[in-house]
């Protein structure tokens, strides 16, 4: 008994020491964890107070916020790490102190919230979505649809009446359709492989020197308008005299117009220059063109062979206007596909730094986009056309007062009918899928935020597409009238409008790539300035606009009412 005494003693005298020891370690471990707390908390907020798209931010938020949360800010809601107690002596629970009731000056403090993100939600803006389901004016898609099986089943039908007069026949209808065939296939069919080269050799050209195709095109055009309507009246039949007055009348008008836009050449032409870098980042980005072209080929081949048939059918005037209206829609469709289809690969590029696929934005634009392409190829041509005789208007109303109303009420209207229909729309129409009339508003809303009215109201760009289509008809007719002349002349007339037609219409789809790469770089612009694919170009423009340095020579526009 007396050697276990001692044992014991020595024994309770190290578990008080270890007691001991633990309660002064105990302190600064917990003021080592308060520092800790406070230091990792000092970062988050500190984090948090990042602007909202910051990269940091954004992958934290997006990925990796979900392995962080907001520690507390008071560490008394803190579990401490278990401590091992000796089985003999146990320390009473210590009560917990009440919380400092609050002074009447200070707020009271804000509760914390466990989260599982590592930032609190910022209101912001939400980008629109790139990826929109829906199809766009449905009803104009449906109305197009039936319309091409109208016109499929109608041609077929003519090419059927066309082949039985050629085949059952013996009579005068027989010889009719063999010297058609004979006389007025070749050349027709001529035009249409000549329009295709001429709609690649163009595209090419202004893709490797867009510059220097601006001044060819202006004048190409005048030149090539002139001798066409020179070569018809030389031919002196009536109906040849009247299609050469009317192109030479067109050559006098595109000579003026030449000269009327010198000044802006520059521009647009440092414009169309910096709008087609983006295309050499695509190699395939001319396929829906390649596409399109060969459709527009096989189609204008059944087309003309139901134009045959259309000539034993009752009232073939009629019938031929008709199928001439069907075709002018149909390409002005495949134009704008194209144009859908390169707006949509281009302003994703400028907008979000991305390279789409070419062959998705194709399928996008013949699918959920084709209602739009279809309500703006019907209406924006018109609108464009009626736009320009208003302010043609507008400039001829001279002092008169009757004249004056009426051209200003005519400006007003188309003014209002253009904002809201306008090329322009088919960038909206492609990047985010919204309908032909909202894009139309909406993107001219961002050109009137942008101070950027006057800019493109000056472009040429549309022009420069549209005289590079009269161009090649020009030569087209150049070509075929003077082969039936030779030939046949009574076909002579009739077979030069058929060519100027296909020239047109077949090159028309071809320049819709650059068309679409200008709109492209302005409506991009208006909506991020700031972008770094964009130069000051735009911007230097305005500032010598706004300081009087340069004068746009647009026609006048309507002034709006200030409040």
């Amino acid at each position: 008994m007396g050697v276990t005494e001692p044992a014991v003693e020595e024994r309770g005298n190290r578990e008080e020491e270890t007691e001991e020891k633990q309660r002064r370690v105990k302190p600064v471990e917990k003021e080592e964890e308060e520092s800790k707390d406070k230091e990792h908390h000092r970062f988050l907020t500190s984090l948090n107070r990042l602007n909202p798209t910051n990269p940091l931010r954004i992958i934290v938020n997006n990925g990796g916020g979900a392995r962080f949360t907001t520690p507390p800010l008071h560490s008394s809601s803190r579990v401490p790490p278990p401590t091992q107690t000796p089985p003999t002596r146990t320390q009473p629970p210590a009560e917990p102190h009440p919380p400092p009731s609050p002074s009447p000056s200070t707020p009271p403090p804000q509760p914390q919230h466990q989260t599982r993100s590592l930032f609190t939600p910022t209101p912001q803006q939400t980008l629109a979505s790139l990826n929109s389901t829906k199809y766009t004016n449905k009803f104009f898609l449906f109305l197009f649809i039936l319309h091409k099986v109208v016109a499929i089943a109608f041609v077929c039908f003519l090419v059927f009446r066309g082949v039985k007069g050629l085949i059952g026949s013996n009579g005068s209808v027989k010889r009719k359709e063999q010297r058609i065939l004979k006389f007025l296939l070749p050349q027709v069919e001529a035009a249409s492989l000549l329009s295709i080269v001429l709609a690649f050799s163009w595209q090419m050209a202004f893709r490797l020197w867009p510059d220097f195709m601006i001044h060819f095109i202006l004048w190409s055009t005048f030149l090539m308008s002139l001798s066409s309507g020179i070569l018809l009246l030389c031919f002196q039949m009536p109906a040849t005299d009247a299609v050469g007055v009317c192109l030479i009348a067109f050559s006098i008008g595109n000579g003026l117009y030449a000269c009327w836009v010198t000044r802006r050449i520059k521009f647009c032409s440092k414009i169309l220059v910096k709008s087609l870098e983006p295309v050499s980042k695509f190699s395939d980005l001319n396929l829906p063109t390649y596409y399109m072209l060969a459709a527009g080929f096989l189609w204008m081949s059944l087309w003309i062979f139901g134009v045959i048939g259309a000539l034993n059918f009752p009232f073939p005037s009629l019938v031929i206007i008709a199928l001439v209206l069907s075709l002018a829609w149909t390409t002005e469709v495949m134009r704008n596909v194209v144009n859908l289809t390169v707006s949509r690969v281009i302003a994703l590029f400028y907008l979000r730094g991305m390279q789409s696929s070419t062959r998705f934005s194709f399928q996008r634009s013949l699918s959920r986009n084709l209602g739009s392409a279809c309500l703006g190829s019907l209406f924006v041509p018109t609108i464009e056309a009626l736009r320009i005789l208003a302010r043609g208007l507008n400039l001829l109303k001279g002092e008169d007062e009757f004249m004056f109303c009426c051209a200003n009420c005519c400006l007003n209207l188309m003014t209002f009918i253009f904002e809201h229909g306008n090329s322009w729309a088919f960038v909206q129409i492609a990047a985010y899928g919204k309908g032909f009339v909202r894009a139309s508003q909406d993107t001219w809303k961002l050109f009137e935020d942008a101070d950027m009215v006057e800019i493109v109201d000056a472009d040429i760009t549309s022009s420069i597409c549209f005289l590079t289509g009269i161009c090649s008809g020009c030569v087209c007719v150049i070509m075929a009238a003077a082969w039936t002349h030779t030939v046949y002349k009574p076909f002579t007339a009739t077979i030069s409008l058929l060519a100027f037609f296909i020239g047109y219409l077949m090159t028309r789809i071809s320049m819709a790539l650059p068309h679409a790469c200008v709109s492209c770089y302005y409506a991009c612009y208006a909506e991020n300035s700031e972008n770094r694919f964009f130069d000051k170009t735009i911007r230097d423009r305005q500032a010598l606009i706004k300081n009087g340095r340069v004068v746009v020579p647009t026609t006048p526009r309507v002034r709006r009412a200030v409040a």
